[in-house]
């Protein structure tokens, strides 16, 4: 990078090198998980939604980042994003929902090819009215990058509700990766001579979200420390003492059930009873009456 390049008030070498690391750590940040994936040979609790939005992402927040003309990690850093969250879907097809090989693998080289032809004829129709000063159309797609970045981190909370907040299917170093990559992306945009504002939004919403399902699985192990203490001292998995305390409460809940019903059996014929004895009672008065009469 030449000198004219950081002092034109918009690349500086700072910028420059957060971004190249923020560049790295997101080029690595899904091989954890891809091996993680690889070894489990299933992905429950990874939802394929997340990796495909994510994958969708990386169309427009490219063509968005090359127009803006940002420094060339950050230009580079959507497509291999992309890339990666592409063979994890791929992967979650193939584990999780009996795809075959060959079809899983069709299915994303054909989806890698087809958001790569969208995301190239988005930059080329946008660079001319970008260079003639009209750059609404450029921003329209900085947010359409921005809210599908967004919603590919809405369905872990799904998955985080069905579970009472407990994380699984996700590798932890993909995640700190992932956080710690969107933190430098951001901080080489605020080491610019100006700061882009949406840019800066979509790697907060990674931040900050990201951050909840920290906190979420946080919480649950607070909660379920009894449960984490038992499966460590009996040597059994954490989600076969689950399934056992579920077993036994369900069973519990049955016996209730059984004891209210017996109850309402039981009481039926006494109440029968009780209403056939009241127009006997009724007659016994009216033949009193008419024998004094």
């Amino acid at each position: 990078m030449t000198a004219s390049d950081s002092d034109d008030g918009n690349i500086t070498v700072a910028s420059y090198v957060l971004g190249t690391i923020g560049t790295v750590l997101w080029c690595i940040q899904l091989i954890p998980q891809i091996w993680y994936n690889w070894r489990q040979k299933k992905t429950d609790g990874f939802p394929p939604l997340m990796m495909l939005l994510w994958a969708s992402c990386a169309v427009p927040m490219g063509a968005y980042m090359v127009l803006q003309e940002v420094n060339l990690p950050l230009q580079i850093q959507p497509q291999i994003f992309g890339f990666f969250s592409l063979v994890s879907w791929g992967q979650i097809l193939y584990y999780n929902h009996s795809y075959t090989c060959l079809k899983a693998t069709s299915l994303v080289v054909g989806t890698a090819m087809l958001f790569g032809g969208i995301e190239t004829l988005l930059i080329l129709t946008l660079r001319i009215p970008y260079n003639k000063g009209v750059t609404w159309p450029d921003l329209v797609v900085g947010v359409v990058a921005a809210i599908l970045l967004a919603s590919g981190l809405v369905p872990p909370y799904f998955e985080l509700w069905k579970r009472d907040g407990r994380v699984i299917g996700f590798n932890w170093v993909f995640l700190s990766i992932d956080t710690l990559g969107g933190l430098f992306s951001l901080f080489a945009l605020a080491a610019q001579g100006s700061f882009d504002i949406l840019g800066g939004i979509m790697y907060i919403l990674v931040v900050v979200l990201e951050a909840g399902i920290y906190a979420s699985h946080i919480i649950w192990r607070i909660r379920y420390r009894a449960v984490r203490k038992e499966a460590k001292a009996s040597g059994r998995s954490i989600d076969e003492v689950l399934e056992e305390r579920n077993q036994v409460e369900t069973s519990q809940d049955n016996k209730k059930d059984g004891i209210v019903s017996h109850h309402r059996g039981n009481n039926s014929p006494v109440q029968q009873q009780q209403q056939h004895s009241e127009p006997k009672v009724t007659q016994s008065i009216s033949e009193g009456n008419v024998a004094d009469a």
